[in-house]
């Protein structure tokens, strides 16, 4: 017998490139201070590079592309959200995303998360758009993500 979906869940707002991202809580596997990224050739302006984390060297994300930061932003230190990969790729367990700022936990129920795509196309690697609270955010497309990033990172 399978059990009811849960009522509730925790998730996380990463304040990113402007925008604030909306994971699951459980998505997120660490959140750390940026250092080292490594260029990646011929790389889109939403890949960053590569870091290198416990041991594995994980593509870097930045999602400037979907809203940036304003001019007049206070400049924040930049920290690196590790996220846990959604497609099962060995060779790819782990990507991250360039925050500016603190992620911050929340809770969530259908009567907290409204939709609101006005039905134009969706950015690169944005699956929707949101408003949790009074907060405007983006799911980004994991999935759509890591199988181009796959794609990309095996022909370099």
């Amino acid at each position: 017998m399978s059990e009811p979906l849960p009522r509730e869940i925790r998730c996380v707002l990463i304040p990113s490139g402007g925008v604030r991202l909306l994971l699951p809580n459980a998505a997120v596997a660490e959140v750390i201070t940026l250092a080292g990224v490594e260029p990646v050739a011929d790389a889109p302006s939403w890949l960053l590079g590569q870091i290198a984390w416990r041991g594995w060297s994980i593509p870097l994300l930045s999602f400037d592309h979907v809203a940036s930061l304003p001019e007049d932003a206070p400049p924040q230190a930049a920290r690196v959200a590790v996220l846990k990969s959604v497609g099962h790729n060995p060779s790819m367990p782990y990507l991250a995303v360039l925050t500016h700022g603190f992620p911050r936990l929340t809770t969530l129920n259908a009567e907290l998360l409204l939709p609101t795509h006005d039905g134009h196309d969706l950015p690169f690697g944005v699956r929707a758009r949101v408003l949790v609270r009074d907060d405007t955010a983006v799911i980004p497309d994991l999935e759509q993500l890591e199988s181009t990033l796959t794609d990309m990172l095996a022909a370099a």
